[in-house]
């Protein structure tokens, strides 16, 4: 199962299609000089995985059946990108955008300034370490929301209806965007979903001809996540696997992986003392 049949009794005038990402001047050296092949095309552009967000968004619409919404994100990449462009009000300083799309396939995009980010950190990291290394903030706490979330299209695809997530942030304390706390959702069967605002991978052994070794491993869009542009990314160049984790494995301690379209990977230690 890869997501949720389209609801009908959904209305689709409560809410809209988003997406976020990153629009940095500096991406295309950071991409020659950090990522080189281990990025998707265009490797020029100035936004973060650009094709997946225009990706993500045509998934969601197509599922939603918003045909004005399919029309506008079918268009090609270099016009959705002059959409984007007429809304950056200075292209020597980094931003972070916010496209949303509704029902009638009209698209807005809000900007605001991007929080100063180390660029390394938005491709797939090296370990572990080097990563936590890039931020004084890192590595971020990942704490467990005390209650279950049912999986459902406002989970697969992301959507301006998301008082799910919200709830689950106030529930262990997170007050700020700047925090560097996430939280952890778990689906009613004990299964990992995601974070509030991230995907999550977490280390596991793999049987491989014999000999035992570890890999990154992200739960499945059946577990309940949504459908990530970083997950997406991690997937198509072999960081991680898709496999299901269930709360009762996880490990009060243990080392893990945030990302997301904004900022990409973050280092996080998961806290489990909220749920013992």
């Amino acid at each position: 199962m890869t997501a949720n049949p389209p609801d009908s009794s959904i209305n689709a005038s409560t809410f809209s299609l988003i997406s976020s990402l990153r629009f940095d001047p500096d991406l295309p050296s950071a991409v020659r000089q950090h990522a080189g092949t281990s990025y998707p095309e265009p490797h020029d552009s100035l936004y973060y995985l650009l094709r997946y967000h225009q990706d993500r968004l045509l998934k969601a619409a197509t599922n939603f059946q918003w045909h004005k919404a399919i029309s506008l994100l079918q268009q090609p990449l270099e016009q959705f990108t002059q959409k984007l462009d007429s809304a950056i009000p200075d292209r020597s300083k980094a931003w972070r955008l916010r496209i949303v799309v509704d029902v009638e396939g009209r698209c807005s995009v809000d900007v605001h300034p991007a929080t100063p980010w180390p660029l390394p950190g938005m491709f797939l990291p090296a370990s572990f370490d080097v990563l936590a290394s890039l931020n004084p903030s890192f590595p971020w706490r990942l704490a467990v929301d005390p209650e279950r979330t049912a999986p459902s299209q406002f989970t697969t695809y992301k959507t301006t209806s998301r008082s799910h997530y919200d709830a689950a942030r106030q529930r262990v304390g997170i007050q700020s965007p700047m925090d560097p706390t996430e939280v952890l959702l778990v689906n009613p069967q004990g299964e990992v979903m995601e974070g509030s605002i991230t995907t999550v991978y977490f280390r596991r052994r793999h049987q491989n001809h014999g000999d035992a070794t570890t890999e990154w491993v992200t739960p499945p869009l059946a577990s309940g996540c949504m459908i990530s542009v970083s997950r997406q990314y991690a997937l198509d160049y072999e960081l991680c696997t898709e496999k299901a984790i269930r709360l009762d494995e996880l490990v009060d301690g243990e080392q893990c992986l945030l990302s997301n379209g904004v900022r990409g990977f973050i280092p996080a230690v998961l806290d489990l003392k909220a749920v013992h």
